[in-house]
């Protein structure tokens, strides 16, 4: 019988071993967040599908285009609803599926001039020191072109040694500034969330100064145009593969210049903008 259970202990404590091996080969779960060397807060975004390029246009109410105290140049006949609902049929896309693969940390703010400075040494930013309103460091940088966002990222992953830096791919970038929404933003969230329609301001605005979004970005409508890595496909919405080539890249999320049409996760641009409202935000791989 001593024998027998001495037996069964070693069983028993190899088997721990092996669990114990098991256990130490298996990837650590990545943070929810973390801030980089140059004090740069970035978010997980786990994989996850959504529908992109869905567009289902409206037309106004019938009853309320018809009512009496509806200026007469603005009632709506019923020839008029027929044919927008005609126009919103033709016009309406379906969208199509797609999947993230893989989980991503990205910038829960735009870069900032701060951050650039400390990455580049210079700032080409057309609203920087005093002539920004507020605290000039946390305003984004702008008037930086895709190639400037890539020189910023080649020098940040030398400095940063770890895991790899980049641009987001659009449809990451769209993915994380959705947050699991599968609707347009109403205005009024717009106008809670993002700095737009602020031309006669005259200035971006300082990073985090408005509501985030259901994980944890500022941002992603307005202040300032944001690069992504992929060639504009001259469409209004991104396609399921992106082009190979193209004579400029995307730009997404509006800024404090774009009216309410532009301040969408939905729809993109292309290049380059007008410069001093341009930025961008990084993505950085999980090992």
């Amino acid at each position: 019988m001593r024998g027998a259970s001495s037996a069964l202990a070693s069983v028993v404590a190899l088997l721990g071993l092996l669990a114990l091996a098991g256990c130490a080969g298996e990837e650590p779960e990545p943070a929810p967040e973390l801030t980089n060397g140059i004090g740069m807060e970035l978010v997980l975004v786990r994989p996850g599908r959504m529908t992109v390029g869905r567009f289902a246009p409206e037309c106004p109410d019938s009853s309320a285009a018809a009512r009496d105290d509806v200026h007469p140049r603005a009632r709506w006949t019923a020839e008029d609803h027929a044919r927008c609902r005609e126009m919103a049929a033709r016009d309406a896309r379906p969208g199509f599926e797609v999947a993230i693969e893989r989980a991503y940390y990205i910038g829960r703010h735009e870069v900032t001039q701060e951050q650039w400075t400390r990455v580049m040494g210079d700032n080409p930013s057309v609203f920087p020191g005093a002539r920004a309103a507020g605290d000039a460091s946390r305003h984004p940088v702008e008037n930086v072109t895709w190639e400037d966002a890539q020189r910023f990222v080649a020098r940040l992953n030398e400095l940063e040694r770890g895991p790899r830096y980049r641009l987001p791919t659009e449809l990451e970038w769209e993915y994380a500034a959705r947050a699991g929404r599968d609707d347009e933003p109403r205005w009024s969230e717009i106008r809670e969330s993002g700095w737009i329609s602020d031309v006669d301001k005259g200035t971006t605005h300082p990073v985090g100064g408005k509501a985030p979004n259901a994980w944890g970005l500022h941002d992603t409508l307005g202040n300032v145009w944001e690069w992504v890595e992929d060639f504009y496909n001259e469409e209004m919405f991104p396609d399921s593969v992106p082009p190979r080539s193209g004579a400029t890249h995307v730009l997404r999320g509006g800024s404090f210049t774009s009216d309410v049409k532009n301040a969408t996760w939905f729809t993109h641009a292309g290049g380059p903008g007008n410069g001093f409202d341009v930025g961008f935000r990084v993505v950085r791989e999980v090992r």
